[in-house]
């Protein structure tokens, strides 16, 4: 398995300087989406002093024409801070800066979903809406070959890898375990991890988070996410069906609640919540990956725990439904449901809208979606 030149340089000799006091200057990384709609970016700039909130870091800029964010002739893009976390790189006082995109008019790029988002987050804020989603990623050589398969051939079939332990069964621990620390270190809302169905194969969970904070603790996951596999020399991929065959595709299962659905009874706007669903399927379908669902395409197929891409469903504890209704939320009448619909390269901005707009906002109609043309 090839991995990358960068892995091969002295870890020892980096720290001599890593080491090195940075007297009161803070450095500030900002991070921010690329015109793929999937890719992130990242550059650093140098701070007086520590912030305290994101009212104390400055715009900033970069040129969109090489992101795929803007033409050469007029490429300046603004940076505008949106969240901020601790620097597990770096470490303190060294921050991490999610960021919005705006073009050169203060209009938002194609690809700032963020913007849009907030605002309908805010206009159901009295409603708590609460969000996990459960990040599936696939670990790769350079070359694109899974982490640990054989150079000539496959794995053994699946079975003894998921939340397996031991070197035949968990291929990777050391990129899981390096990365669930230095999101709890950043402040990042992660609350588990484990193996999955295919080897190489992980999950994450994030939440749980309210409103807009799930797109951006899910975001700053997967920028930590791939600057840990950048130190070890291997990619993270969150292609949602990164292997052809008989394997298991890549998800990012949402998990969603309002404060009247975990009160007692809340079962019923549950069940409310499920049936707008199925009346906007293909909706759902187009926001869920970013090509409109043509990605999700490759996954969604009625096999291996997914529902099939064509039509809606939904179950108590039926992981190859559309929507699960976990089976302690059937037997205790409250508490949350699963949407298993999204693609492990969604954007969280853009699944965590869709439901609010069709679960709290009742919004109806479908429009069209790029894998049924």
């Amino acid at each position: 398995m090839a991995t990358s030149e960068s892995a091969s340089l002295s870890k020892a000799v980096k720290q001599q300087y890593m080491a090195l006091p940075q007297g009161d200057k803070v450095q500030a990384m900002y991070i921010w989406i690329d015109g793929t709609g999937e890719g992130l970016r990242c550059k650093t700039r140098t701070l007086d002093s520590e912030p305290k909130t994101i009212d104390d870091l400055p715009e900033w800029n970069f040129d969109g024409s090489s992101t795929y964010q803007s033409e050469g002739s007029n490429s300046d893009m603004y940076l505008i801070p949106a969240a901020m976390f601790r620097d597990p790189f770096r470490k303190d006082p060294n921050k991490l800066v999610l960021c919005q995109v705006l073009k050169y008019n203060r209009k938002p790029a194609e690809t700032n979903l963020r913007l849009m988002c907030k605002k309908i987050m805010e206009m159901v804020e009295n409603q708590v809406p609460w969000f996990g989603m459960e990040q599936e990623y696939t670990i790769l050589g350079t070359d694109g070959h899974p982490f640990g398969w054989p150079s000539n051939g496959f794995p053994g079939p699946q079975g003894p890898y998921y939340c397996g332990v031991g070197a035949d069964k968990a291929y990777g621990r050391d990129i899981v375990e390096a990365h669930y620390r230095a999101c709890l270190y950043a402040g990042v809302q992660i609350c588990g991890t484990n193996a999955e169905v295919m080897p190489a194969q992980w999950e994450f969970q994030v939440g749980p988070c309210e409103g807009i904070n799930m797109g951006d603790h899910l975001w700053a996951a997967r920028f930590i996410l791939h600057r840990v596999c950048e130190d070890f020399g291997v990619v993270a991929s969150f292609d949602p069906k990164p292997i052809p065959g008989n394997w298991n595709g890549a998800g990012c299962h949402t998990n969603f609640s309002t404060k009247e659905m975990r009160e007692d009874g809340g079962l019923r706007a549950i069940e409310e919540s499920i049936e707008k669903l199925g009346k906007r399927h293909r909706y759902h379908i187009c926001a869920y990956d970013p090509k409109g669902g043509l990605d999700n395409a490759r996954r969604l197929t009625g096999h291996h725990e997914t529902s099939n891409i064509h039509e809606f469903s939904a179950g108590v504890a039926n992981r190859g439904a559309s929507i699960r209704i976990p089976r302690s939320v059937g037997q205790d009448k409250k508490g949350y449901f699963e949407d298993r619909r999204p693609s492990a390269n969604c954007d969280p901005y853009a699944v965590t809208e869709a439901m609010i707009r069709t679960c709290l906002l009742s919004e109806v109609g479908e429009e069209p979606t790029e894998y049924s043309k």
